[in-house]
């Protein structure tokens, strides 16, 4: 094994603290953080805690764990005048594809390379190393950090140039955020219905029913080969949309991602997709941006794997 690098490590704070607990088994980590209890606790970890950003100056990587992209952008500033060129930053703050172009331009004029590495997961899963990080940035910036990620996390997947991993990340978490107005909507339904809401959940989670379907078999399996061809027809689907929406208004239930779902479904039927399965309703999304889903193999995309 090469000799391990010198990594410098700024922000201290609960995420960045289980970052710390896995890079200080990697080797030698400098750590700066404003609060005083963050580098405290960085110590107790086996972090070298500095006064400021110039005491990690000869870090060869440097990882940042930040709490928002203003943060990230005004460290990178400073950072840009005290590291060596050919320094490796690494972005683990979730931050936008769009901020890690600001970071580029901030730190490319300075030789200092910079990839992103996005945490899914909490605090519990960075300390336990089973967290994956959705990576992005040139390959050999990547292959360079390697080790270091790996000591953090032995789940990494890479999706491509710098942000990809940012934006995989932003978007997992909202379609999470998404998903669980849904469900709750969905108990509220079932509540009022008179129906055991621990069974509702239980039946969304079987791979043929509402949670899981619409990933594996409408966006895997149909819209991933452009296939929209028998199934279950659109005008179907807004049918029992609709029957939704009336459950909701009989029950008293306000309801928001179901209601605003329902209008994609009058835009299909109306765009003449009724009588395709209701995976064709990708197709709207298609035309309004230009682009095509079925270009990528989203069963290779969606499936997690190890780099």
């Amino acid at each position: 094994m090469s000799e391990s690098k010198l990594i410098g490590q700024v922000g201290l704070g609960n995420m960045g603290a289980a970052v710390a607990s896995r890079l200080v088994r990697y080797g030698r980590v400098l750590g700066c953080d404003l609060g005083q209890e963050q580098r405290e606790n960085a110590a107790r970890l086996g972090v070298e805690v500095v006064a400021g950003l110039a005491g990690i100056a000869a870090a060869e990587v440097v990882v940042l764990s930040l709490p928002s992209p203003k943060a990230s952008l005004a460290v990178a500033q400073e950072l840009g005048q005290l590291l060596q060129p050919g320094t490796i930053v690494i972005e683990t703050s979730t931050v936008n594809p769009g901020d890690m172009r600001d970071l580029r331009a901030v730190l490319g004029p300075h030789d200092i390379r910079l990839v992103d590495a996005a945490i899914l997961s909490g605090v519990g899963g960075m300390s336990d190393g089973i967290s994956t990080l959705l990576t992005g940035g040139a390959e050999a910036d990547l292959a360079a950090v390697e080790p270091i990620l790996k000591a953090m996390s032995g789940r990494i997947i890479r999706f491509g140039e710098l942000g990809a991993g940012m934006a995989a990340k932003v978007i997992n978490n909202a379609v999470a955020h998404a998903v669980f107005v849904l469900l709750a909507e969905a108990a509220a339904l079932a509540a009022t219905s008179g129906v055991d809401v621990a069974k509702v959940m239980e039946l969304l989670g079987d791979p043929e029913a509402g949670l899981t379907r619409p990933l594996t078999h409408r966006m895997q399996e149909r819209v991933a080969r452009a296939r929209y061809d028998g199934g279950m027809p659109t005008d179907a689907a807004r049918k029992d949309s609709t029957l939704a929406l009336a459950l909701a208004q009989a029950n008293g239930v306000p309801l928001f991602a179901i209601q605003g779902a329902h209008t994609a479904y009058d835009l299909a039927v109306t765009a003449g997709l009724g009588r395709l399965d209701y995976a064709a309703l990708a197709t709207l999304w298609e035309q309004w941006t230009g682009t095509s889903f079925a270009s990528t193999d989203l069963r290779t995309a969606l499936t997690y794997g190890q780099h």
